[in-house]
């Protein structure tokens, strides 16, 4: 266990990260017992979302430790812990290459802020399997510069989700290809599999594929969003991280009537290509309600078998016209 809380702290050490292995290779990490990350205290600092006055977000100090962090490290294997309320990421792993995490139990309550699972970024020859993942974020993140990552049988809810991103902030370039998400369990989630960019950003993400995936009253259970802006304040801007070649395959179950079964909000100068759907059946989890329509915006694609609901508004084939914005290759 950590110090309990930002005022039991050591004064001079960062408040951005509990354990951290640097420049290691080839490290075995498993064991039994339970590391218990005590993030009460952390999540209700007034600066985190809804914990100030009232329910605002108020401004202040708001750094809160990782409570495990892998830097510029390979050839790591990391199995069978337990975790729990970390007071942000409960696993991050940066620059980091050749990583096989399996049967992790992460858990950290449903509305604990920004508590990803696990967050790789810059870090590669990734295989995440058979873990159970509950927790207030992202299950599993994969932020910029990620490849060749592949994640298999993940009970994760409730949660937000599986997500790509978010991607492209600051306008910055971002290049994430070869991501597949296999045999897995989503349930009472925020999201399902998501796609998140935001406006101005560069670079792509290419070469994903969501296969037998099984939703349990997911809101937004299939969810491409190139217009991401949690702080709802977000400038229009004409640039954007591509997103092409995304493949979803047996994707089945309940999701929640409020929200869109399929969603695909896609740039206006950057649309989404080569979007494939096949044995895609997604029902309202709330009996008496008819389904609902799928949204989509400047998408193109092909619909290899007829989903439920029949996604219609899916433009098919390539668009008629290039880009208005240059794409960024990334590879």
């Amino acid at each position: 266990m950590p110090p309990d809380g930002p005022d039991s702290w050591p004064k001079n050490k960062s408040k951005k990260q509990w354990l951290v292995f640097y420049r290691i290779n080839g490290l075995t990490m498993k064991g039994g017992g339970l590391i218990d990350g005590r993030g009460e205290k952390w999540w209700n600092l007034p600066c985190k979302p809804h914990k100030g006055i009232n329910g605002t977000t108020l401004p202040g100090p708001c750094d809160s430790p990782v409570a495990i962090r892998f830097f510029m490290s390979s050839n790591l294997r990391i199995e069978g812990l337990k975790i729990k309320n970390s007071p942000k990421f409960h696993f991050r792993f940066e620059d980091c290459q050749n990583v096989h995490i399996e049967k992790l139990i992460i858990r950290s309550p449903a509305l604990s802020p920004n508590t990803d699972g696990i967050h790789i970024e810059n870090t590669n020859n990734v295989r995440i399997y058979n873990s159970l993942i509950s927790n207030g974020d992202d299950c599993v993140s994969i932020g910029a510069g990620c490849y060749n990552v592949d994640i298999k049988n993940i009970k994760c809810g409730p949660s937000h989700g599986i997500s790509i991103g978010s991607l492209g902030n600051y306008n910055s370039q971002a290049c994430v290809w070869n991501i597949t998400v296999s045999e897995s369990i989503i349930k009472h989630s925020d999201n399902g599999v998501r796609i998140k960019t935001w406006q101005g950003g560069r670079g792509s993400v290419s070469k994903v594929t969501f296969e037998s995936i099984h939703m349990d009253n997911v809101r937004n259970p299939i969810i491409i969003d190139q217009y991401y802006c949690p702080l709802k304040n977000c400038i229009n801007q004409s640039s954007a991280v591509s997103v092409s070649n995304v493949s979803y395959s047996n994707i089945r179950g309940t999701y929640d009537f409020r929200s869109f079964p399929m969603r695909f909000a896609c740039s206006d100068s950057v649309p989404c290509t080569d979007i494939m759907l096949s044995q895609v059946e997604l029902l309202p989890s709330q009996q008496g309600h008819l389904l609902t329509n799928p949204f989509c915006w400047n998408v193109y694609g092909t619909v290899h078998t007829p989903t439920t609901p029949p996604l219609l508004c899916l433009q098919e084939g390539p668009p008629l016209t290039l880009p208005q914005h240059d794409v960024v290759p990334c590879y």
